[in-house]
């Protein structure tokens, strides 16, 4: 009787198991957020739309980086050679380059890698794209305040005098933090975020993006050092953003987007010629 009540006892129990996967299989998976239209976005500053982080998701970029190098170590010696051989060997292609970096005004700023994509990156050719690089550059740019804040790194230009590509902006720039570079981070986060929608394209594209914030030491606002954290707190803001729902479904969208997106009619309307990335890492 018992090998019996044992026997019964099991089948229920696999019918029960087999019930409860078919009850899972059917319940209908959550459905994807509303991505905001461009209208639907805030901005936070003129020009600068809100992010997909809410600011107590931002990385803490002074929990993350070191403290930016002392005068008298070697790195701090790096700093400063380095600055001097960038800033006095650069022809006038690459300050130009530098100069257009340094530009974050949309549209403007989206052309950024349209020669690494082999596309334009717009509103109206790839608009999720687009987006993306815009409300991202708040979420980069953002994370790198804590430590920018915290210890107020002079900019190369207020050590040694030279010139910058933004003259314009020497100013602002001398009351704003250098360490770590923000540029370098809206740059690096872009740089991922384009490799995983365009990964055929991945190589070039990141080339692009260590091109970028290395601009930063060419324009003489920059050491380094602000360059490498850069790229750690922009690679610490795209690894956030991929816990967040929208921006999950926005890339989703971008990658369909860019699958179907005319590559060869895109890439007829670029003027790329000598402007391969030719990288020179901090």
């Amino acid at each position: 009787m018992s090998r019996l009540n044992a026997l019964f006892t099991r089948a229920v129990g696999g019918t029960a198991i087999l019930l409860l996967v078919l009850v899972q299989g059917c319940t209908t998976p959550p459905a994807a957020p509303k991505i905001p239209t461009l209208a639907e976005i805030p901005e936070i500053y003129p020009g600068v739309l809100a992010g997909y982080l809410p600011p107590e998701q931002l990385p803490d970029s002074l929990s993350i980086l070191p403290p930016p190098p002392l005068p008298g170590s070697p790195a701090y010696d790096y700093d400063i050679a380095r600055n001097h051989q960038v800033t006095t060997e650069v022809d006038p292609a690459r300050w130009a380059l530098a100069a257009a970096d340094a530009n974050l005004h949309f549209p403007a700023a989206a052309s950024a890698f349209d020669c690494a994509l082999g596309a334009r990156v717009g509103p109206d050719t790839t608009p999720n794209l687009y987006l993306m690089m815009r409300r991202t550059l708040a979420d980069a740019g953002l994370a790198t305040y804590m430590a920018k804040n915290a210890y107020q790194r002079q900019r190369p230009f207020m050590v040694n005098g030279g010139p910058i590509c933004t003259p314009k902006e020497r100013e602002t720039l001398s009351k704003d933090g250098s360490y770590p570079s923000g540029h370098t981070a809206y740059g690096w986060a872009w740089a991922l975020i384009l490799s995983e929608v365009a990964p055929e394209r991945g190589n070039v594209i990141l080339a692009r993006g260590l091109q970028f914030g290395e601009s930063r030491v060419v324009c003489n606002v920059h050491w380094p050092s602000d360059v490498v954290a850069g790229r750690i707190m922009g690679a610490a803001a795209v690894a956030q953003m991929h816990d967040n729902p929208v921006f999950r479904a926005q890339l989703d969208a971008a990658k369909v987007e860019w699958q179907a997106l005319d590559k060869a009619t895109a890439a007829k309307s670029l003027e790329c010629s000598g402007m391969d990335p030719v990288v020179s890492v901090p």
